[in-house]
């Protein structure tokens, strides 16, 4: 595995039911960056994969959506890690769009940007979105139970082969011993 594709709300950072509308809602969760660092460390490529439909619904701008990541990107590369790409579907749920999670249309730009087969990729979500969208372009998955995760792992009806782990450190314990 080559590259870990992460959803953002929920899995690197608080997710709300309100939005991350502005760098000050965005809080990462513990422990999140040092697994980012992790990863980053041990050679993996780091893209984040995230549905913004507050951009979509007028909550918030393009230029406030960039200053929120970048303030990711800071966080982690003050921690010792890198986020190589930031991929996200800007639509309202009704836009009817490819990009939108649960369908796989960022994940394949994603992998065409890295240049990535499916079977060398990893995405790692919260929510049966994220893990429908991993899934459907031929991913393997990890659900967290940071952020949704839980109610997602109890709702069930999880893709095939989904592995669970606790969050994000779990998974560099797992991947980068």
């Amino acid at each position: 595995m080559k590259l870990l594709i992460l959803d953002r709300d929920g899995v690197i950072n608080e997710d709300s039911d309100a939005y991350i509308k502005s760098p000050d809602e965005w809080h990462a969760l513990p422990g999140a960056l040092e697994a980012i660092a992790r990863l980053s460390a041990a050679g993996y490529r780091i893209a984040v994969a995230t549905n913004q439909s507050g951009v979509g619904r007028g909550l918030f701008d393009l230029e406030t959506l960039a200053a929120i990541n970048a303030k990711m990107q800071g966080e982690v590369h003050a921690a010792g890690g890198r986020i190589d790409a930031v991929f996200f579907c800007p639509h309202a749920p009704d836009a009817n769009c490819e990009c939108r999670k649960p369908r796989p249309g960022m994940v394949f730009e994603i992998l065409r940007r890295f240049d990535v087969e499916p079977a060398e990729a990893c995405f790692i979500g919260d929510s049966l979105r994220d893990l429908q969208a991993g899934h459907a372009a031929g991913c393997r998955t990890i659900l967290l139970l940071t952020g949704k995760g839980r109610q997602t792992m109890q709702d069930g009806d999880l893709p095939p082969g989904t592995t669970v782990r606790v969050d994000l450190a779990g998974v560099a314990a797992e991947l980068a011993p």
